[in-house]
């Protein structure tokens, strides 16, 4: 099927909102604001601040609020190629790599997530639109995406015959780069290496917790990052923007010159195709399926879960022929949320049960066609004897909803408070409590309305035996700023 890609880019003096909308379905939202920009890229110079032997990583302070979290497998010469998650038994002690108070420079692969600090490495990358330039690599690595052993070859010619001798380091061939020009990879080539230069020169005049290096705003990298010959249209609203992006394009993407647009108009730019409206549906827990079913996520600390339902679907055949079809449909709504809310980490997806193995074979299939077309590293297990799909989507950046929202004040992130009849019985407990410590003519109780209302309604009986019990009168009092859980008794 053809994909027809567009992005709509609105920009307002706080805040930058990019949208990606394929075939006229909002996709994926990125939000920078001007107040906490993403970190990811950028290049710091350091300082230990502690060494966590214990944990074989150390906490570096690069001007943060948190100090940054560095384990001993992204240290450069002590990381194995199957990364962080893997660190080997083989590696040095983190005690013999680094020592508090040295300086080092380190680069962000990973924003501040919740109460985590952000992620570092010395494993140093800096990417442009062909290639990615490692500095302590010495070959050239290509995309397993491109699968033509000739246009590897070619590729891997370009990059060799265009490396000069003055700058030291290996380069990764970008998937975009299938059928670039030789023109356009060196040129790209020589950027990088100037850049890296130019770091480098940055270096011993920075002090600790300097950003030697800025990675792009959020245009210019979601553009640096999408395959421009899927773009159809590229829409943006601030003239300034616009401007920024021509130029850039000019020089680095001319392929993308005749799609770029200045949206002057008078309605915003994101209700041509109903933006605000997917953002808001991407923050609630049910996701309607066309069908009748629905999908429920639940995000928390540890991982996303996914629950598939039926809902009001109820099929034309069987029950089995019902819960495939769910299950199908169900697939490509997943991948489409969990690139929109941008959820990462281990996800657990509880399909209905299906008994037919054929059937368990062909949502798996579906499920993993649908999300070749996410960016983000994803892996997909089979379905387990419980009816579970276990996969992990790599996380660089805060969720949607981290973003947009913040913890209930009135639930603490619970989801749910106590009823009204649960705190009126903890008011009856600690008025029995104070009755007995303490001496005092009288109690006034403060509390929720709701709180109240039932007090002297529905447990009006209860109330006057607790007055007869302890032998002194009760008074309440609303306060309109207590939540429902909120109350207090005091001696009068």
């Amino acid at each position: 099927m053809i994909m027809s890609v567009e992005l709509l880019v609105n920009v307002t003096p706080r805040e930058t909102r990019v949208s990606i909308v394929e075939n006229g379905v909002l996709q994926e939202i990125f939000v920078e604001r001007a107040r906490r920009k993403g970190l990811v890229g950028n290049i710091y110079k350091g300082t230990v601040s502690r060494v966590l032997p214990g944990m074989q990583a150390a906490f570096v302070d690069i001007g943060l609020e948190r100090a940054a979290f560095l384990h001993a497998s992204d240290i450069g010469g002590n990381r194995d190629n199957n990364g962080p998650a893997n660190a080997g038994c083989d590696e040095e002690p983190i005690t013999a790599l680094l020592t508090e108070g040295q300086e080092i420079l380190v680069q962000v692969f990973k924003d501040p997530l919740g109460t985590k600090g952000a992620r570092l490495t010395t494993h140093i990358t800096i990417p442009s639109r062909y290639l990615v330039f490692v500095p302590d690599m010495d070959n050239v690595g290509i995309s397993q995406r491109i699968e033509g052993e000739s246009e590897r070859q070619r590729l891997r010619d370009i990059v060799l015959q265009g490396q000069g001798s003055e700058v030291e380091g290996g380069f990764i061939v970008r998937t975009v780069s299938e059928g670039a020009s030789e023109e356009a990879i060196v040129s790209d080539l020589q950027f990088l290496q100037r850049l890296w230069s130019a770091v480098q020169d940055q270096v011993p005049m920075a002090r600790p917790g300097d950003i030697v290096h800025e990675d792009l705003p959020l245009v210019l990298r979601v553009l640096r990052d999408i395959s421009g010959a899927e773009v159809e249209k590229l829409r943006i609203d601030s003239r300034e923007t616009f401007l920024r992006v021509e130029n850039f394009v000019t020089r680095f993407m001319p392929e993308l010159a005749h799609k770029l647009e200045y949206y002057p108009g008078e309605r915003p730019i994101f209700d041509l195709y109903n933006i605000d409206d997917e953002i808001q549906k991407a923050l609630s827990r049910k996701v309607q399926l066309k069908s009748g079913g629905h999908l429920i996520f639940d995000q928390t600390e540890a991982m996303t879960t996914i629950d598939v339902n039926t809902g009001s679907y109820v099929g034309h055949r069987n029950l089995e022929e019902t819960i495939f079809k769910t299950n199908l449909e169900a697939t490509q709504a997943i991948v489409r949320n969990l690139r929109l809310r941008n959820l990462g980490g281990i996800i657990i997806v509880d399909f209905i049960d299906m008994q037919s193995e054929e059937h368990k074979r062909r949502v798996i299939r579906a499920l993993e066609k649908h999300i070749e077309r996410d960016n983000a590293n994803c892996h997909i297990s089979e379905i387990s004897s419980l009816g579970l799909v276990q996969m992990t989507r790599k996380r660089t950046r805060e969720s949607l909803e981290h973003v947009l929202c913040e913890t209930c004040p009135t639930c603490g992130g619970r989801g749910s408070v106590k009823t009204a009849e649960t705190v009126c019985y903890e008011i009856f407990r600690e008025i029995l409590r104070e009755a007995r410590q303490f001496d005092a003519a009288q109690l006034l109780v403060l509390a929720s309305q709701e709180v109240v209302d039932m007090l002297v309604d529905e447990e009006s009986t209860s109330l006057t035996e607790l007055e007869t019990f302890i032998n002194k009168p009760i008074k309440f009092q609303v306060e309109a700023l207590y939540t429902q859980e909120q109350f207090d008794v005091v001696l009068l």
